[in-house]
């Protein structure tokens, strides 16, 4: 199912079950399902009306359901209706035919349920094997970017549920202007997912990070952006099948993470000459050029970067001085050049890197940042003109005057900046420890 929310409050709670029951089999039902409370508290549940009140009062009212029409009045065809449409996960239907011959029978479900593959259960016993198979199943929240990258959205979202969902129980969220990422992870995690999963740029996958930053619920990622910073950083495969076997493997890798100014920050936030690079290359730029409308800005703004005064205090240490471009990394790949300063970003290692670029020329500034792409190359730390290199669990920055900010990859507004490390926050389904 892929879900469109117009408002916050419309965001699909989690993957539904349904429960139908004649009015024979209410408490029998309603007694059974409430030795799975824990597991039925990650569904939405669709029931008939007489089991609303019974069920409320075993699994409490924080349970989600809500009530399709009784099974003498077309229940069972309603149900069938959102089986087709991918909506449920398995259905549950007990009606005693023998009391009540003339209830109708439940062909149109039964068929529903052979055409759909979904489990379902017309006794007691196979609802106990379809209640239990749950168990095993992990619940997965897909938030999905439509408008990242330069694939089709449908062609690659077809194929991300392709491979996913023989091993998940996926449950998908589109990203819109009204509704954000951040927005959908929360609603998520307050549904009870076992994970989350961010496919799209680096501007997604930080802001559902953000969600799950200091929980153990593990963040999956699926790479659809630009650049895909952050899965280079962590060795995630960048192409989708290899993202989502990574995630179907459940290696879960331990990571730092940050926050920048109160925002959550997995990879890095650039202050200057990034920040003016970053801004330059728009959507409109990006989707024409791909990774290389950053290098095509970063030619224009070398020659218009200024220097600018600034005072960074890092781990309560205070120092002024001149700068072009000034970044603070929690993680970056080799082509996060202006972040490689010591050679090597470590995503683990409890540090920022801070690396503070001072260069008198374009020319020089070249030189600098092919020398430090070197570095991150060959994984080695060597000391270069203009440049400085620091490592802090905290760093603050102002500049005169005010300079943008982008962190990853998204512009957050202007100094100063406040990042404090995370250190061992962020679960990820990596095949690697970075680094």
């Amino acid at each position: 199912m892929i879900d469109r929310p117009e408002h916050p409050t419309d965001i699909p709670p989690a993957p539904s079950i349904a429960l139908l029951a004649d009015d024979s089999q209410v408490n029998a039902l309603a007694e059974q399902v409430a030795d799975y409370k824990g597991l039925l508290a990650k569904y939405h549940l669709r029931v008939t009306p007489n089991l609303v009140a019974p069920l409320r009062q075993r699994l409490g009212p924080h349970q989600a359901l809500s009530a399709c029409a009784d099974l003498a009045t077309g229940g069972d065809l309603e149900i069938a209706a959102d089986i087709l449409k991918g909506e449920l996960a398995a259905a549950i239907a007990l009606a005693d035919y023998a009391a009540t011959p003339s209830l109708p029978q439940l062909n149109t479900l039964v068929r529903a349920c052979h055409l759909s593959n979904t489990p379902l259960a017309l006794n007691p016993a196979t609802a106990t094997a379809v209640l239990s198979s749950l168990r095993s199943v992990r619940v997965a929240h897909l938030i999905f970017n439509p408008v990242s990258g330069q694939g089709n959205p449908q062609e690659d979202l077809l194929k991300i549920r392709q491979w996913l969902t023989p091993q998940l129980q996926l449950h998908v969220h589109l990203t819109t202007p009204k509704i954000s990422p951040k927005d959908l992870a929360e609603a998520a995690i307050a549904a009870g997912a076992d994970l989350l999963i961010a496919s799209g740029g680096d501007g997604t996958v930080s802001a559902v990070a953000g969600a799950v930053i200091g929980t153990d619920i593990p963040l999956g990622v699926i790479p659809r952006g630009t650049a895909n910073a952050f899965a280079v950083a962590l060795d995630i495969p960048t192409n989708l099948r290899g993202a989502c076997d990574t995630i179907v493997a459940g290696l879960i890798q331990t990571v730092d993470a940050a926050r920048c100014n109160g925002l959550p920050m997995v990879l890095l936030a650039g202050i200057g000459f990034e920040a003016e690079t970053v801004e330059r290359a728009n959507r409109e730029t990006k989707s024409r050029w791909g990774a290389l409308a950053y290098i095509f800005a970063g030619i224009q703004q070398l020659n218009e970067q200024e220097l600018f005064d600034t005072t960074i205090e890092v781990d309560g240490n205070t120092n002024q001085l001149k700068a072009a471009a000034i970044t603070v990394a929690n993680a970056a790949p080799p082509t996060s050049v202006l972040a490689q300063g010591s050679g090597q970003v470590i995503a683990s290692d409890g540090l920022l890197d801070i690396t503070i670029g001072s260069p008198q020329s374009a020319l020089q500034a070249i030189d600098t940042m092919v020398k430090l792409f070197g570095n991150a190359l060959i994984r080695t730390e060597m000391e270069l003109e203009g440049v400085v290199q620091l490592q802090a669990t905290k760093v603050r920055v102002a500049t005169e005057p005010p300079q943008k900010v982008v962190v990853d990859g998204e512009i957050i507004g202007t100094t100063p900046i406040e990042v404090d490390c995370l250190p061992q926050s962020l679960k990820v389904f990596a095949p690697m420890q970075a680094g």
